[in-house]
């Protein structure tokens, strides 16, 4: 038995369909190819992965009726060994261990002592300056946050471009940023809103809002939207 690259029928092959045009494009059999991985020939035929995944779907009728099945029966197939059965296996029984985990439960900020409760933990008591970004949802839940700038003792910077390009990227419906002052002082300084009104213009352009920019400092919180610096119009 010779082992073979992946063929597909289609124009490109699965692996590069996936990576053209996302993994939604892709049919069962071509999901199944990516993970048999290899085609096999005999003196008589050759199968290529698609057509090892399209014959797998025929036997059992169905992709759950395949899931359910046990590690032995996939070697039932011809073309189909221990090392093909066992990736299977693994990846059905990944599937079903995802299924039950549920979804952490996303936080939603409504308000700046939402934010405020949530972050206060890890930035009141730090002795540098650090300027976190949250990245919102349309229901206003955090798809995820990340650290933008590590400063010193009093003052960090952060660029629009870095804030945008990862809210873009992760398709937030708005940000709202944030950062500690060491101090202990929430008193926004001059640079606080110069960068607010950069990040709510840029916002504003790109049509992801800055929802507010809040310092917090040891206790207390200071919230540039309600001090009238944070305008969008989303």
């Amino acid at each position: 038995m010779t082992v073979l690259p992946a063929r597909s029928s289609k124009p490109g092959l699965p692996r590069e369909r996936l990576h053209e045009h996302g993994i939604a494009v892709l049919t069962d059999a071509e999901l199944l190819a990516l993970i048999i991985g290899t085609g096999t020939r005999t003196d008589t035929s050759h199968k290529s992965p698609v057509r090892l995944g399209r014959e797998l779907l025929t036997m059992y009728g169905s992709l759950r009726e395949l899931a359910s099945r046990d590690v032995r029966d996939y070697q039932g197939l011809d073309g189909i060994g221990p090392a093909k059965s066992a990736r299977l296996a693994a990846t059905f029984e990944l599937g079903r261990r995802l299924a039950r985990h549920p979804r952490p439960a996303t936080p939603a900020f409504r308000c700046p002592q939402d934010v405020y409760l949530e972050y206060a933990p890890f930035l009141s008591d730090l002795k540098r300056e650090i300027f976190k970004v949250v990245l919102l949802n349309t229901a206003h839940g955090r798809i995820s946050d990340f650290t933008a700038s590590e400063g010193g003792l009093s003052s960090s910077i952060v660029e629009p471009r870095l804030v945008f390009r990862r809210a873009i990227l992760e398709h937030a419906a708005a940000v709202i940023c944030l950062h500690n002052h060491p101090s202990g002082n929430p008193e926004p300084s001059q640079e606080d809103v110069a960068v607010t009104r950069q990040l709510a213009a840029a916002g504003k352009t790109l049509g992801i809002p800055l929802r507010d920019h809040i310092i917090i400092a040891g206790d207390s919180f200071t919230s540039l939207a309600e001090r009238g610096l944070v305008h969008s119009s989303a």
